[in-house]
């Protein structure tokens, strides 16, 4: 299986590099930091489609986010929303990946299953929103949601075996949680990457555009 992975070097894109390398898959990483993937630079999402131009994968996970915006943490009220912080958050955590379907989604095989996963959470959950608080995040990764909606109706005509969804990965031990899970984590990295994993490749077409947790389960929109 060829996999694709964006966000490589972070806490669980790196886990899952990891992961699929370890049970034989073919892994090719994107970052930032190695490869210059800039979610915020569309120009630099092209020219990493484009370096793959020919190739098909199986997999391609966008394993991206951020919580924190160039260190200002989430607003826990009304009062403390930044409309400069909000706008790059949803540059960050929707537009961004936005850009990573819109230049790598053709690189799914036209007539073999396969799985575009971009990480959600659950916080994006509208009715499951009983707290309030972090408003650009859960917006942004609302926003997302619908992004991965929108492809997975066009992605249905185009690549009729592929679905394009969203996962929660529970509350991962990485440099984006640390700061805020407060000891109450969901699984660590390695273990996570085997839930998401397990999730994907149980996952078939007719599930494309679905939002499910870490352990299969759907989370409502």
């Amino acid at each position: 299986m060829n996999v694709l992975i964006i966000g490589a070097s972070g806490g669980l894109g790196s886990a899952l590099a990891e992961a699929f390398t370890a049970r034989g898959d073919v892994v090719t990483p994107l970052s930032r930091s190695t490869h210059g993937i800039e979610l915020t630079d569309e120009s630099t999402i092209a020219a990493a489609a484009a370096s793959l131009a020919g190739q098909r994968f199986d997999r391609i996970i966008a394993a991206t986010g951020a919580l924190t915006i160039d260190g200002i943490p989430p607003e826990t009220s009304f009062s403390r929303l930044d409309p400069v912080v909000m706008a790059r958050s949803f540059a960050i955590n929707a537009v961004g990946p936005a850009m990573l379907i819109k230049h790598l989604a053709p690189l799914l095989p036209r007539k073999t299953p396969a799985v575009f996963a971009l990480l959600s959470a659950r916080l994006a959950s509208i009715g499951d929103n009983r707290l309030g608080g972090w408003t650009s995040y859960r917006s942004t990764k609302a926003a997302l949601n619908q992004i991965v909606r929108c492809a997975s109706v066009e992605y249905a005509r185009k690549r009729p075996q592929a679905a394009l969804i969203a996962l929660h990965p529970g509350t991962v031990p990485t440099a984006l949680t640390q700061p805020y899970a407060r000891g109450r984590y969901t699984a660590a990295p390695p273990e996570a990457a085997r839930q998401l994993i397990a999730v994907m490749d149980d996952c078939t077409a007719e599930e494309t555009g679905a939002f499910f947790a870490y352990d299969g389960t759907p989370i409502p929109w």
